[in-house]
Formats: C-alpha cells, sequence, structure tokens
C-alpha cells in the first residue's frame, strides 16, 4: 500500500519560481498546494490542512509573518511545520519568524530546489 503523498504548501507570490518549486516538488512525488499571497495561504492551510508549508515572507496581502501568526493560533494548523523561503537575509527578519514560530529558514538565493526538498524532509522527519 503507497504511502499518502505529502501535502506541502507552497506561498510564493513570484510566478516562476512559484512553477519551478512547484514541478521539483511534484517530481518527488509531494501533492503540492500552491498560493500567490498571504490570504490565500491562510485559507488553502486551513482547508488542505498541509504536511508542511513553505512559506515567503514578502506577499501581497499578507505578509508571511502575519501568516505564520494566524497559522500558528489555529489549533487545526499550528502543529504543521513552516519553512519560510525568503530573500531577506536580514537576521532580525529571520529571528522574527523563527520566534513566530517557523522550524525553520531557506534564503531564496543560496538554495537550489534540490536542496528545498532535502531540507523539507529533513523537517518533516525530525521528531516535534
Amino acid at each position: 500500500m503507497p504511502k499518502d503523498k505529502i501535502k506541502i504548501l507552497l506561498v510564493e507570490d513570484d510566478s516562476f519560481l512559484l512553477g519551478m518549486y512547484a514541478t521539483k516538488f511534484e517530481m518527488e512525488n509531494f501533492k503540492v498546494i500552491t498560493a500567490e499571497d498571504g490570504e490565500k495561504a491562510v485559507r488553502a492551510a486551513l482547508k488542505e490542512l498541509p504536511d508542511i508549508i513553505l512559506l515567503d515572507i514578502i506577499l501581497p496581502k499578507q505578509n508571511g509573518f502575519e501568516v505564520l501568526r494566524q497559522l500558528k493560533a489555529d489549533q487545526s494548523t499550528a502543529n504543521v511545520p513552516v519553512i519560510l523561503l525568503t530573500n531577506l537575509s536580514q537576521k532580525d527578519e529571520i529571528e522574527q519568524g523563527l520566534k513566530l514560530g517557523a522550524e525553520d529558514y531557506l534564503i531564496k538565493a543560496h538554495f537550489m530546489p534540490s536542496e528545498v526538498v532535502e531540507k523539507i524532509k529533513k523537517v518533516l522527519n525530525s521528531p516535534r
């Protein structure tokens, strides 16, 4: 019996990056749900209850910190691991994200999609 696919919510407003990551995750046999703004991200997370969320910080309508705050405050999504995906490498922003409950963060420019997949697998396999 095949294990259910890992369901990932990918929140990214750059359609090129969104497509690139979605393709890579699908190749890795993940079920990909996408959202291109903060409001859609929260709705999708509550509806789909993904296994993991990859969340950009700079987003239209609601930034990633707001999304993270809402997801951690809601019982149904509070335990879903969130990895921040960002171009912001300022230490205080990263620390803010971790304080709000993100598991980890990735600076977009420093990671290839295959490395992102590895990081996701690592977070999903680590004991909570």
